[in-house]
């Protein structure tokens, strides 16, 4: 007789995430997929010869990096609520109508920003890889933001948060994910 196993309908079921902890992704194969968060840089807005420099050391880094990796773009949606708000604070503590004027035009401007035409995000860049030993996991991101710095780029190692925004791109078209009930059908 044959084993049959039941397909799931749940996607918990047959993605091999185990946990998300301490900037990591622990898979139930016992591999971490980690990595770091790179900050835009642009530099096309700087002279030629460190244009060409920062091309080449960037060149030179991916060159030395020995193991798959995997470069991610995405975007994350920005919301600016907090700011409108700090806006309205400065409108109603302004003391005289030019200021008031000036002010509400840019909570004009980021209300127009908030509509439905426009897709206002940041874009973050990632560089991730997989490892199953923790030591060459925190090797290899300790080295990956040393040489990132070398190329005059900032970085840091993902966070949970960055890592379920990621997640939720890939499975939900970038669409975060809610909790609650669920009503049957």
């Amino acid at each position: 007789m044959k084993n049959s196993k039941v397909a799931s309908k749940y996607t918990e079921d047959w993605v091999p995430i185990k946990q998300i902890m301490n900037g990591m992704i622990q898979l139930d194969s016992g591999e971490y997929v980690t990595g770091v968060k790179v900050s835009p840089k642009n530099i096309f807005i700087l002279d030629q010869d460190t244009q060409n420099n920062v091309i080449y050391n960037l060149r030179n880094f991916y060159n030395t990096m020995d193991y798959e990796f995997w470069l991610i773009i995405a975007d994350r949606p920005v919301d600016i609520n907090v700011h409108l708000s700090q806006l309205q604070i400065l409108y109603n503590n302004a003391s005289s109508s030019a200021i008031r004027k000036l002010i509400m035009q840019d909570i004009n401007k980021a209300n127009m920003f908030m509509s439905a035409e426009y897709n206002v995000v940041d874009t973050e860049y990632f560089i991730l890889f997989k490892e199953k030993k923790l030591e060459i996991v925190q090797k290899r991101i300790h080295n990956l933001i040393s040489n990132l710095s070398n190329c005059g780029l900032n970085s840091t190692q993902v966070s949970n948060n960055d890592l379920r925004m990621l997640i939720d791109n890939f499975f939900n078209g970038g669409q975060a994910t809610t909790l609650g009930t669920v009503m049957p059908e």
